[in-house]
């Protein structure tokens, strides 16, 4: 038989599929151990929640310790930071609260929107410490529900797993012996696909879409300097080695074209607001015809 396991974190429903059979001792260890790795992630990365090291760093400027799980994640901002002309940056918290997608979720935005400050201002980074110059709401989401999908997949491998679906609202990670296929969604009708991926060789898929986490005029993408979010873009996929990869180019797309991150091992597919698409040379899978 195999294993399954499902439930609410992060804000969002997770699905991980194990084609094996294990005991209940194992199982219960395992997901005791998925749950531990993922509220410890909460606790330093969420900024919906008051006890963390991110809402910390909002209230007190100074110096912090990171976790150890955060050079990945930092580094990657930096360089998409850099290569978008700082539009991919986790300065953006504040921009996303003012705009509604605040701590309680209350969707209804500010009349003042912040727009992000530069990099250089407002923090300073070198592994494992970071200096906070003056308060500031961090942002992860960029990447961090992709990362975590990455980290339960290691405590997975670490229980001497090799093969697993881990799927944290449609970010995938996939190892196993047959492809395994993904629906596209329709982003104006979620309960319809509108083509097909396919992920082998443990390969990892993200797709983001202006039609989830949306309200007023925004959605959870949001250009830090215009405080608008980018309209010309429905729907994109992005499939890479590592869900960090893929989670963070799901959202640099909105911002730069693919040929800016041409230094990234990515497939991707994209519907723009007039309803065309086009994906990449190899992306493994393709749209329906109309």
């Amino acid at each position: 038989m195999a294993s399954r396991f499902t439930f609410e974190a992060i804000g969002t429903s997770w699905a991980i599929y194990i084609p094996e059979d294990l005991s209940p001792e194992r199982e219960k260890a395992l997901l005791d151990a998925i749950r531990t790795r993922i509220s410890d992630f909460d606790k330093a990365y969420s900024r919906f929640r008051d006890d963390s090291l991110v809402a910390e760093m909002s209230r007190k400027a100074g110096e912090y310790r990171l976790p150890d799980d955060a050079l990945p994640m930092l580094s990657l901002y930096r360089e998409l930071y850099d290569i978008s002309g700082g539009l991919v940056t986790p300065l953006v918290g504040q921009t996303l609260s003012d705009a509604g997608y605040d701590a309680a979720y209350t969707l209804r935005p500010r009349a003042d929107i912040a727009r992000a400050k530069p990099w250089e201002d407002v923090i300073e980074y070198e592994h494992p410490m970071i200096r906070i110059k003056e308060p500031v709401l961090l942002d992860f989401g960029a990447l961090g529900k992709g990362y975590l999908v990455d980290i339960v997949a290691e405590v997975i491998r670490g229980f001497g797993i090799q093969n697993y679906s881990v799927d944290a609202g449609g970010d995938i990670a996939y190892r196993g012996a047959a492809p395994l296929r993904v629906g596209l969604e329709n982003p104006t009708d979620t309960k319809q696909v509108i083509g097909v991926g396919e992920l082998k060789g443990g390969k990892c898929i993200c797709g983001s879409a202006g039609n989830r986490r949306a309200w007023d005029r925004f959605h959870h993408i949001i250009n830090p300097q215009t405080a608008e979010s980018p309209k010309h873009i429905l729907a994109l996929w992005i499939v890479a080695d590592t869900t960090l990869l893929a989670d963070a180019l799901s959202t640099a797309l909105f911002f730069v074209g693919p040929e800016k991150l041409a230094k990234y091992d990515f497939e991707y597919a994209v519907v723009f607001a007039d309803r065309s698409a086009v994906r990449s040379h190899n992306f493994p899978g393709d749209f329906f015809e109309a």
